[in-house]
C-alpha cells in the first residue's frame, strides 16, 4: 500500500500575507484620513459662506445646491471615516482578493457618491440637480459591494 501524499494547503501562508494586507491597510488609512480632512474642510467652507451671508448659497431658490453640497460634505467625511474602520479590519482578515477588491470598491464610493452630489450642485436647474447627481447610485453601488465584500472578509475560515 501507499500512503497517502501529504496534504498541502492550496492558500498562502498567513505570514506570507502579512506585508500585502500592511500596505493596503496603510493606503486605507491614509485615505480615511485624507477624506476627512478634505470633507471638513468642505464643511468649514459651507459654514463660512452661511457667515458672509453668500447670495449664490443662502439666497431663496438655491435650497437644492445647499443640500446637495451638504449632503457631498457628510457623505465624504462619513466614507473617510469608514476608510480608517476598513484599515483595522483588514488586520483581522485573511482574504486578500476579497479585500483589495473592497478597498477599490470603497475608494470608488468615495469619490463617486460625494463628487455626485458636489457636481449635481454646481448647476442645479430649476429646483432639479445638475446631471454630476447620477455618479451618486454608482457610488452607493459600490459603497455596498465594497461593505459586503468586506464583511464577507471577516467570515472564519
Amino acid at each position: 500500500m501507499t500512503e497517502p501524499a501529504p496534504r498541502t494547503d492550496p492558500r498562502p501562508a498567513v505570514d506570507a500575507l502579512a506585508p500585502a494586507l500592511d500596505a493596503l491597510a496603510a493606503r486605507h488609512r491614509q485615505l480615511g484620513w485624507g477624506a476627512v480632512a478634505l470633507f471638513a474642510a468642505l464643511g468649514l467652507g459651507l459654514e463660512a459662506l452661511h457667515g458672509w451671508k453668500a447670495a449664490l448659497y443662502l439666497d431663496a431658490g438655491h435650497e437644492q445646491r445647499r443640500l446637495l453640497f451638504t449632503l457631498a460634505h457628510a457623505h465624504g467625511t462619513l466614507l473617510g471615516l469608514l476608510h480608517l474602520a476598513f484599515a483595522s479590519a483588514v488586520a483581522r482578515a485573511g482574504r486578500p482578493a476579497v479585500l483589495a477588491f473592497a478597498g477599490r470598491a470603497l475608494g470608488a464610493a468615495t469619490i463617486l457618491l460625494p463628487g455626485g452630489f458636489l457636481l449635481g450642485g454646481l448647476a442645479p436647474a430649476g429646483g432639479d440637480p445638475g446631471p454630476g447627481v447620477l455618479l451618486v447610485p454608482l457610488g452607493a453601488l459600490a459603497l455596498i459591494a465594497g461593505t459586503a465584500a468586506t464583511a464577507w472578509s471577516q467570515r472564519p475560515r
